[in-house]
């Protein structure tokens, strides 16, 4: 099996995977978020919650790339102390 595509075939099984999961949960639930109660088919649930996942992992990624975060200069403040 050639390498360059063991990475598409792992991301396509994962794909499957969720949304055999979502498809699978489509039952209301009562959802509570702070002070708010609201009653959403699973489904949703499910989609909203690898959406904000997926959104925060592009996030972290991308302020990783562009050295934001962590801070360089922390790095030195360490080890002068």
């Amino acid at each position: 099996m050639n390498v360059r595509y063991v990475r598409p075939a792992v991301l396509l099984l994962l794909v499957a995977a969720l949304l055999t999961v979502i498809v699978q949960n489509r039952a209301p639930v009562q959802t509570h978020f702070l002070l708010v109660t609201v009653e959403m088919p699973h489904i949703l649930l499910l989609t909203l919650t690898a959406l904000g996942g997926f959104i925060a992992g592009m996030l972290v990624s991308a302020l990783r790339r562009r050295r934001v975060w962590p801070r360089p200069h922390a790095d030195a403040a360490a080890r002068d102390a």
